[in-house]
């Protein structure tokens, strides 16, 4: 009982020696130079001891209202894995003129030297700016000084002109963080509705607070000479404070087989939903699913790219010259417009130059591409409609919102299905879009405002089939000939990664890859014939693969080719495990044993089923004349298993690992 009572104690203490704890810049402590760990999690190679982020809007009477964001933070760097947290970025939105802005940036790191606190400033050689992209810019700066156990800290503001957009507050990092104050203040005259997503329990402190517009109204007047008269007038507001008090935010930490980590980072978006100045009327922005894909719709750079044909009718009747069925048509249009079109390398559904412009350029976004392929089909007679995505980067979009998409491709409607298409790659085929835009669910959007989410899952099975003969000496050398087969979603893959790759630098790849091997007479098939398997075939040789002793071999039957490790080693997971597409690996391998060996032992075949049909595994051995057959099939039919279903996933690849690393002991007849 006074144990319980002491512990309960010391826990206060340190909940409200965490909570009175003063964070002031500059006020570094030698207690937290000399921590070595950080208490909650002893992996973590830095943490954010305090950070303070701050939202607030202000009012200028040449630019009218703008966000200004107050940011804080001091991180403890414990080893040299942390070091990549000494350096910041700061993506900064600029269209139209507009830009935003990072200004009072103060950054200083803290060593403990002697016993005394030394401190080294930023300075302005290690702030960089450059360019991302067409509507980024980006601000970075990287601590000096950064050894094992500094402490580093820095504090800057962001202004941004555009008022109805306001960032994400991110509200967990990679690493812990041990307390946050995060508050976003909105006037009156704006309804943000806050989205909230990730695992941790977010519970806001609401509150208000007051704020002031100033307008300077000035009159020309003549009193003897020409002189103007200025009147001020001030208009108070109230605003709603929301504010996030938190202590002890665990880091998220990556996984094998996820979609997209921050999908389930903990983090709140505020989305505009109204707007009412004073003395106008209400307007209403995003609310329903309806109301944002009417208004994406009836955009000139969405809809109104889809009636815009006149500039392609000449190449249109040609493509169409021998073509009868709309399945014809299709495929015809939609290999014309690939072949055609090249990808910026930005994504979008609105267009960026508008689908003529594109056109003649032969270039253009995912929005020039493919609206353009619709505005095609629909002029051949063949029903089709854009499909409003969201890529695995940009998440899954949990609530009606115009910024949860940032992707379209096409859905074409058969008397016998439908279809879906994107012609923004090279390799895609008919219902194989781009890994990117695998996302759980698009909308299917049309005219008349209507709508249907359709599941952008795969479901056909893509395999990889290696046969290999090969044969084994008594020094434990092996040498054969390998022919892989890879299909769907694997060629795709296979396609976008080396195609363009030398053959030499994919050989150097490869045996890289397989610890060892040494290729020769290397051959590929199909590479460039899109919706045919690819084949590769090479001979190799490779040393070391088995053990004597005594008279006696041991090898491993699947060599290079077995699973060493298991990809699962958490003992819990919360995140769905996501593979992309359904697949299958299919190995037969041929062995020829040493002359004058005999198989002493083989290891037991073994066949593995998970619960609803999830996936299998078979590993069959087989003597013959010559030596041994080995097959083995692993295959997952579902592409996205529930974090639910975790332990059966991890034991079976511990099942998988503790057989396909089993040997066969061959002894001297």
């Amino acid at each position: 009982m006074i144990k319980d009572t002491l512990l309960i104690i010391f826990l206060l203490f340190a909940v409200f020696s965490v909570k009175s704890q003063d964070y002031k810049f500059g006020k570094v402590s030698k207690e937290e130079l000399t921590e070595k760990v950080y208490a909650k999690d002893s992996s973590a190679p830095a943490a954010v001891l305090y950070r303070s982020h701050k939202t607030r809007f202000n009012y200028l009477q040449s630019n009218g209202f703008q966000i200004i964001t107050f940011i804080y933070e001091r991180v403890k760097i414990y080893n040299a894995d942390g070091f990549k947290y000494a350096t910041v970025k700061e993506n900064l939105f600029y269209n139209k003129g507009q830009n935003e802005h990072l200004t009072g940036l103060k950054a200083y790191t803290y060593n403990l030297v002697d016993g005394k606190i030394v401190k080294d400033k930023l300075k302005s050689s290690a702030e960089f700016k450059t360019k991302l992209n067409d509507f980024y810019n980006q601000e970075k700066f990287t601590m000096p000084n950064v050894n094992d156990g500094s402490v580093i800290e820095y504090q800057y503001s962001i202004s941004s002109p555009f008022y109805w957009s306001i960032d994400e507050l991110v509200l967990q990092y990679d690493i812990p963080i041990k307390k946050q104050e995060v508050s976003i203040s909105t006037p009156e005259y704006f309804v943000f509705k806050p989205n909230i997503k990730g695992y941790l329990k977010l519970n806001p402190r609401v509150g208000s607070g007051n704020g002031k517009m100033n307008f300077i109204n000035s009159n020309k007047q003549r009193r003897g000479n020409a002189r103007y008269n200025y009147d001020q007038t001030e208009l108070d507001y109230s605003t709603s404070v929301n504010t996030y008090e938190m202590i002890d935010v665990p880091a998220l930490e990556a996984e094998p087989f996820i979609n997209n980590i921050n999908n389930y980072r903990s983090v709140v978006k505020y989305e505009l939903e109204s707007v009412k100045m004073p003395d106008s009327p209400v307007k209403n922005y995003t609310t329903t699913w309806e109301d944002v894909i009417d208004e994406i719709y009836q955009s000139q750079r969405f809809g109104g790219q889809l009636t815009q044909g006149n500039f392609f009718k000449d190449d249109l009747s040609v493509i169409l010259a021998d073509k009868n069925s709309d399945i014809e048509k299709t495929g015809a249009i939609f290999h014309f417009i690939q072949d055609r079109m090249n990808w910026d390398g930005y994504y979008g559904y609105y267009v960026n130059q508008g689908v003529r412009k594109a056109y003649k350029e032969k270039k253009g976004n995912t929005a020039d591409i493919n609206l353009m392929l619709i505005a095609m089909l629909n002029d051949a007679g063949v029903k089709s409609y854009p499909v409003l995505i969201s890529t695995r980067e940009n998440g899954v979009p949990m609530f009606p919102t115009r910024e949860g998409f940032n992707y379209v491709a096409v859905y074409v409607e058969l008397d016998k299905g439908s279809i879906l298409l994107d012609a923004s790659n090279k390799y895609t085929e008919p219902n194989l879009l781009p890994a990117r835009a695998i996302n759980w669910f698009g909308q299917v959007v049309k005219k008349d405002g209507t709508r249907k989410s359709i599941s952008l899952i795969p479901k056909t099975v893509s395999k990889e089939t290696l046969t290999c003969s090969l044969f084994l000496t008594e020094d434990g050398e092996i040498t054969g000939k390998q022919r892989t087969v890879y299909s769907d979603y694997l060629a795709y893959n296979h396609r976008n990664d080396f195609n363009g790759v030398s053959d030499e630098s994919y050989i150097k790849n490869l045996e890289s890859k397989t610890g060892g091997i040494e290729i020769s007479e290397f051959s590929v098939k199909n590479q460039l014939i899109i919706g045919k398997p690819i084949t590769e075939s090479y001979a190799f040789l490779m040393e070391n693969q088995a053990s004597s002793i005594g008279d006696k071999i041991y090898f491993n039957p699947l060599f290079h080719f077995a699973t060493k490790e298991n990809p699962f080693k958490l003992e819990e997971r919360y995140f769905p495990i996501d593979f992309k597409y359904p697949w299958e690996e299919k190995y037969n391998i041929s062995i020829n044993i040493p002359e004058g060996y005999v198989i002493e032992s083989i290891p037991e075949s073994l066949k593995l089923e998970l619960p609803d049909k999830m996936g299998s595994f078979l590993y069959t051995l087989k003597v013959n004349s010559t030596g041994l057959q080995v097959l083995v099939d692993i295959k997952f039919n579902n592409s996205i298993i529930p974090s639910k279903q975790y332990q059966f996933i991890k034991e079976f690849f511990n099942q998988i690992v503790q057989k396909e690393t089993e040997q066969v002991v061959l002894s001297k007849s």
